[in-house]
């Protein structure tokens, strides 16, 4: 059985090196190679290969090449072969659908030996890592920070949200049925808990807050 693969990585000599040293093994076909995302998915579409071996850095990104080839059908095995140590890169990755995650630095016999366990169906993920994986998977969530904003009453939130609109206190008044001057004390009173020095601060404070609203 030949195993079929596609190579993607932004830097020549090291891909076309990779791929001689792939297409020499017996059994390997190398179908083509890309250097950049858009080209791998295109390559992995059209050629549709047992394995396909993507570095993270290149241009396009590899986790997005990953994404899109993953979501192909049939979907080939998948590895990310990168220098890239950092556990960001590692969880989405895997996540992502990567059946391997394999260093740069790998000697050309042992990576032969990992393309063939990708192409069974197995995982591999190169045991310097396989510890970091652990951890970062099982870091608590980092919980968001707590805003000012979300300590304002109603009342003040509604100011405030008519005041990030560009409205003048008086404008504010005749929408809410408020007298002026209860606006502006309401306004002293948010500046106060925004630690704002002025009302353009805090409606910028309040644009950035409720942007996804």
């Amino acid at each position: 059985m030949t195993i079929s693969l596609v190579i993607a990585d932004d830097h020549p000599i090291y891909r076309e090196g990779l791929a001689r040293s792939l297409a020499d093994q017996q059994g390997f076909a190398v179908l083509g190679q890309a250097a950049d995302a858009a080209g791998a998915v295109d390559l992995a579409r059209r050629t549709q290969p047992d394995v396909v071996l993507l570095d993270i850095s290149m241009p396009g990104g590899g986790l997005a090449a990953l994404r899109e080839i993953a979501g192909t059908e049939p979907a080939p095995a998948i590895a990310m072969l990168t220098a890239s140590e950092e556990d960001a890169d590692i969880v989405e990755a895997l996540k992502s659908g990567a059946r391997g995650y394999i260093l740069k630095g790998i000697g050309a016999r042992e990576l032969v030996d990992i393309v063939r366990e990708l192409a069974a169906g197995r995982s591999y993920l190169s045991p310097s890592l396989a510890m970091k994986v652990l951890d970062a998977m099982h870091k608590p969530p980092v919980a968001p920070q707590a805003s000012p904003i979300d300590d304002l009453t109603r009342r003040e939130e509604d100011i405030l949200r008519l005041v990030a609109e560009g409205q003048s206190n008086k404008e504010v008044a005749r929408k809410l049925d408020l007298q002026e001057k209860t606006v502006k004390h309401y306004m002293t009173t948010i500046l106060q808990k925004l630690q704002a020095r002025n009302r353009v601060e805090a409606a910028l404070m309040a644009r950035d807050h409720w942007r996804g609203d």
